[in-house]
């Protein structure tokens, strides 16, 4: 059964995973011409804050795309022992991308000539900083219904006819092992 929650995840994944990878290139291109010294170049530019924010920029950019592999797996099986791994990364990601969120806020702050590039990965981080934590409560929107997301208030999930709590391997507490 389709659910409202991974309906809507599953395009917002895909959506930030092609504005990370833009991202990444972009960011990787500006950071080349700043390691050369290159700051002179019309689509580029740059100011104080540049070499920060194009690192943070990068990191947020590889660790977005490294959480959108993750959270392609549980989607597809949009159950609960797949969300702990696509939350710990989409959680991971969102927080690098909100470190470069405010190192972009201190770039556009702090003005000079930006070239294009470098205003294009301005606006994407600021971008994926909001569609990143709409993703992550997505991931999340089962725990206030199982319409949302996997069953989390499923009272059958793990517990046996009796009412005993299955371990792991499907063996109760009450059943000697062999």
């Amino acid at each position: 059964m389709a659910t409202v929650g991974r309906n809507l995840a599953a395009p917002l994944l895909f959506l930030n995973l092609i504005m990370y990878a833009i991202t990444l290139g972009f960011a990787s291109w500006c950071l080349n011409r700043y390691i050369n010294g290159q700051t002179y170049h019309p689509s580029f530019g740059g100011n104080g804050a540049t070499s920060f924010f194009l690192t943070f920029a990068i990191l947020a950019s590889v660790v977005g795309i490294v959480s959108k592999f993750a959270g392609g797996t549980h989607i597809r099986a949009w159950r609960n022992e797949s969300l702990g791994a696509a939350g710990a990364t989409s959680l991971m990601a969102w927080a690098v991308t909100v470190l470069a969120f405010g190192l972009a806020c201190k770039q556009i702050n702090l003005g000079g000539h930006r070239g294009w590039r470098l205003r294009v990965v301005e606006a994407f981080i600021i971008i994926l900083t909001f569609t990143q934590l709409l993703y992550l409560l997505l991931l999340h929107a089962g725990l206030f219904s199982s319409r949302y997301g996997p069953g989390y208030r499923d009272r059958d999930y793990g517990v046996t006819t009796a009412g005993e709590p299955v371990h792991k391997g499907g063996v109760t507490a009450a059943e000697p092992r062999v």
